[in-house]
């Protein structure tokens, strides 16, 4: 069975192929993951105004190009105090897209008078399976949320991930491991302290696609 991933990074492919082979076992290797990006298809206009909107809409675009099952994530940072910001708009909150060390400074800022233990957060994805049917559009769709949980820190941490990784501490942390950071020794680690396995294991869109395998096995059988 062939199975788009609506993106173009490649990379996803990667982290999707590992969370099939671990839950799928032997049955994996009847399935054949390739990208948008692989197939040329364009970004579709992410219009939706929650992470489960957005993600099924890049993966009906995706089904309905190619009349193939496709899998499409949309993910981002909430921050309690700030009402569930910056969410969706994650990505370009200081203004221009992916532009990670603006988009930090931003945010430091906004909860700088913010205690500690008030500064909670979580990332969040959603994942979307949808199965196209050539005679009446969709045949099914299905969306699965995950949540890393933990807590925004003043200055950012750490060389590894990408977004707001050096200012997120998971609750959950690799076990025996702290942060070696001058003034920080011993710390829980921030994601980009973590290596990409550690963060894989605890991350949310790592739990949301694990969340999907029942309905690709389903496909399968």
């Amino acid at each position: 069975m062939k199975l788009v991933v609506a993106t173009h990074n490649e990379g996803k492919l990667v982290e999707i192929r590992r969370i099939l082979e671990e839950d799928l076992g032997e049955d994996a290797a009847n399935i054949e993951l390739v990208s948008a990006g692989s197939l040329h298809l364009p970004d579709p206009v992410e219009t939706g105004v929650t992470f489960e909107e957005n993600a099924l809409l890049k993966a009906r675009d995706v089904a309905s190009r190619t009349g193939l099952p496709a899998i499409a994530d949309d993910s981002g940072l909430i921050v309690d105090v700030m009402g569930n910001a910056p969410g969706i708009l994650s990505a370009r909150w200081a203004g221009a897209h992916g532009h990670d060390k603006a988009n930090n400074a931003l945010l430091l800022a906004q909860i700088e008078d913010i205690p500690d233990d008030k500064r909670t957060a979580r990332f969040r994805c959603a994942a979307a399976l949808v199965v196209p049917d050539t005679k009446a559009g969709i045949a099914s769709e299905v969306v699965k949320l995950g949540d890393m949980v933990g807590r925004i820190i003043r200055k950012p941490r750490g060389e590894h991930g990408f977004g707001y990784d050096p200012l997120f501490v998971p609750d959950d942390q690799p076990a025996g491991r702290t942060s070696t950071e001058p003034d920080h020794e011993g710390e829980p680690l921030t994601s980009a302290e973590m290596t990409p396995a550690e963060k894989n294991a605890i991350s949310h869109r790592g739990k949301a696609l694990k969340a999907l395998v029942p309905e690709i096995e389903a496909l399968l059988s």
